[in-house]
């Protein structure tokens, strides 16, 4: 039997931090003269920092100089480490530790495919690192969601040719990347949204044993 690979992203798949990054790019918004509503949020999902402040500004209708963007970067990012500073277990998402162990147990190897520059440290906060055989985050790509480019790197850590390879993502930009990598994609959260995915969940208690067999012998 082939062993298959599976690899999660990090913001709304494995943690609840979507919020904290909303209140540092809403702080850096009213700082800078607008409103930022959670609506306009949704459309940072997946998204790299370099191109959400692009988005923020836009929507602010705000001008930069390079010097100006690359500050507004830094800030927006040392206010969302301050907002996580205090994370722990509780901002787990619920069932997740359980179809981590599921797939632990079994030796499957497990890596984490996300957009964030701090996705080691949180883990690491949450208590789950050590389920995680690679980890590729925003430090190690140079080319955002939908390029498949995170999970083909996460493939090749886990020596696992991508048609091999299950995806867990919460964004549009992640299930097209999943998708255009060739690998099977779960989309967690709207099934309306993550039309693309080619399967579905609110949420991993919805997942059973039985559907994560089924992807362990496909």
């Amino acid at each position: 039997m082939q062993k298959v690979g599976f690899i999660f992203d990090l913001d709304g798949v494995i943690v609840d931090t979507a919020k904290y990054h909303y209140l540092a790019w809403k702080k850096l918004a009213n700082e800078l003269g607008f409103e930022f509503t959670k609506e306009q949020n949704e459309l940072f999902k997946g998204v790299s920092r370099k191109r959400c402040l692009e988005i923020l500004l836009d929507i602010g209708n705000v001008t930069a100089t390079q010097k100006e963007f690359d500050t507004w970067m830094i800030d927006k990012n040392v206010d969302y480490l301050a907002y996580i500073e205090n994370m722990d277990a509780s901002e787990i998402l619920p069932d997740v530790p359980r179809v981590l162990a599921y797939l632990k147990e079994r030796n499957i190897p497990i890596a984490l495919g996300s957009a964030s520059k701090n996705a080691l440290p949180i883990l690491e906060k949450v208590k789950l690192l050590h389920y995680f055989d690679s980890i590729v985050d925003g430090n190690n790509v140079t080319k955002a969601k939908p390029d498949p480019e995170v999970f083909l790197i996460a493939a090749a850590n886990l020596n696992q040719n991508p048609k091999d390879c299950v995806v867990f993502e919460d964004a549009v930009a992640g299930i097209q990347a999943a998708n255009s990598a060739g690998m099977i994609s779960i989309g967690i959260g709207d099934a309306k949204v993550l039309a693309e995915a080619k399967f579905n969940f609110n949420d991993f208690t919805e997942m059973d044993s039985n559907f994560i067999d089924g992807l362990l012998r496909k």
